[in-house]
């Protein structure tokens, strides 16, 4: 018998395994639909679509019908994150009907992301929300009382961002504004001032046509001027506690709700701490104006923590203000792993 002469007909291919080359070119989805992600729950996208979306260089202004699609994210991002805030590409079922999905295939170029860490030993970042123009830091004058070195960190955190600051002042009827409002003065950064069952005719003026996010510590009053601005929205609020003097965390998530007049203001949870282990020491130092160019006279190397700092002959001379070195200088220890005061009173209040 001789022996038989095999070829490629004899060669068995399993189906569906390797019977096509892998390949890392993706769909380009030239039929996906714009959308603006208003809210994020546990791996759902709720996402705003239709004419007037918020987009780069838009301020959303209502311009015709929209809708909200429920949406989950494509397997092909990966690991990449969906903030609030983010502009992304829809495709599938975008017709906003009750148990329908649709899937994000792709997120935008983002204009901005505000940014901050567990704590200044941190190296992991949590985005928070992503292409706002302006960063409200909302600070109560009493009930709490306003903590200024939280003011800093949010300020540091804008300036990394490259997000615009504005000040608001709550509570202006249980206590005067002029004390804070002198200590930032120097530094140019916008304020308005507002009381309880007041007008809110400044704050609606500095928002209108524009992305604001609002930052602040529980109980400082967010949920309640978003109800003042966006009738419908219906953020929960609760009241100080009168033994701690912590507020109580009411909005859980994220949400971005749209202004009457033109607008967007994005409400977030109560934050007890604002870690910026991500920030570089330059970034700190860009954020107090009033001392960074004394720094020039520092010695190579320099912490700024030192006696041989220039900043301490600086403010010596009459130049800044003492508490802005001390802050300035809690805030880059805390970087190194130095507690910081406030923090710690935070955790053994909370």
């Amino acid at each position: 018998m001789s022996r038989r002469r095999y070829d490629e007909d004899d060669v068995r291919i399993r189906p569906g395994k390797g019977s096509r080359p892998r390949t890392r070119i993706r769909p380009a989805h030239s039929e996906a639909v714009e959308g603006f992600v208003v809210a994020v729950d546990r791996g759902r996208y709720t996402c705003l679509v239709g004419e007037g979306v918020p987009g780069a260089g838009t301020s959303g202004r209502r311009k015709g019908e929209r809708t909200l699609v429920v949406a989950m994210k494509a397997r092909e991002l990966g690991r990449k994150g969906i903030v609030v805030g983010d502009r992304v590409a829809l495709v599938g079922d975008v017709t906003g009907q009750p148990d329908t999905l649709a899937r994000v295939v792709r997120v935008e170029e983002r204009t901005s992301m505000l940014r901050r860490s567990a704590d200044d030993t941190d190296d992991i970042e949590r985005p928070i929300v992503a292409n706002a123009d302006q960063l409200v830091i909302v600070t109560a004058l009493a009930d709490p009382p306003p903590r200024p070195r939280m003011i800093d960190r949010m300020l540091v955190a804008a300036f990394d961002a490259d997000i615009e600051p504005l000040l608001c002042l709550t509570k202006s009827d249980l206590a005067p504004a002029a004390g804070l409002v002198a200590s930032y003065e120097p530094l140019g950064v916008p304020y308005v001032v507002v009381r309880r069952g007041g007008a809110l005719d400044d704050l609606a003026e500095a928002l209108a046509d524009r992305i604001s996010v609002l930052v602040g510590h529980s109980g400082v009053g967010k949920s309640t001027l978003v109800n003042a601005l966006v009738p419908h929205a219906r953020r929960a609020v609760s009241h100080v506690n009168a033994v701690t003097g912590r507020g109580r965390h009411t909005s859980t998530s994220a949400v971005a709700l749209e202004l009457p007049e033109g607008g967007w203001i994005i409400d977030t949870p109560g934050v007890r701490s604002f870690g910026l282990a991500h920030v570089s020491v330059e970034t700190v130092l860009a954020a107090f104006p009033d001392l960074v160019d004394a720094t020039t006279g520092c010695p190579k190397g320099c912490t700024h923590l030192g006696d041989d700092c220039a900043l301490v002959g600086y403010v010596a001379e009459g130049h800044a203000d003492p508490v802005r070195l001390e802050s300035l200088r809690r805030l880059l220890a805390s970087r190194e792993g130095a507690p910081d005061e406030d923090k710690a009173e935070d955790r053994d209040e909370a």
